[in-house]
């Protein structure tokens, strides 16, 4: 399924990434599978477990999902994005109410934007319980997120898919993520 496709990773660089991009290596043979993050130490860190050497296919993307120009340049040739960036912390989103509106909202719109207009032929994004019935600022940006989708006339019925974080795992390791 995920063989000789390119896949890129939002948020590659977190807790699920990291078990993510270690599912597909051990399952999969991607052509390219690109871990896009705005944090320059744990790819490096990243790329100490999961080297270039050992596996040519990864590419590490530094960017934020907050600039829209950098997502068109990183979904260049791309199949299928995995969606994971969010500003996830409750008491940092608390803190920072509007960093949390400009990552977990207008940076999935740019997510949603730039894979229409680049033809990504598929994009999951992570979601959480705490959007189902939000009680503070984390669930309730991340709940924003599929109106915003399903608002979107450009986007084809199943093209764009939101699940939880061990759901997609557990997809990823039966082979059914996509």
């Amino acid at each position: 399924m995920l063989d000789d496709k390119t896949v890129l990773v939002t948020g590659g660089t977190g807790s699920f990434g990291r078990k993510f991009v270690e599912v597909v290596l051990s399952r999969f043979r991607p052509r390219r599978l690109i871990i896009f993050s705005r944090d320059e130490l744990k790819q490096f860190e990243m790329q100490q477990i999961f080297s270039r050497q050992e596996y040519p296919c990864l590419r590490y993307f530094i960017g934020d999902m907050r600039d829209k120009d950098r997502l068109y340049r990183a979904f260049h040739g791309v199949d299928y994005v995995i969606h994971a960036a969010a500003l996830k912390q409750v008491p940092a989103a608390e803190y920072n109410p509007f960093e949390a509106v400009q990552t977990n909202i207008i940076g999935t719109q740019n997510v949603i934007d730039a894979a229409i207009d680049c033809g990504i032929e598929r994009v999951i994004a992570l979601s959480t319980d705490k959007a189902v019935s939000p009680v503070n600022l984390y669930g309730a940006t991340k709940g924003r997120v599929l109106p915003i989708v399903a608002c979107s006339p450009e986007s084809p019925r199943r093209w764009f898919q939101r699940t939880t974080c061990g759901v997609a795992i557990k997809a990823a390791v039966r082979n059914e993520i996509l």
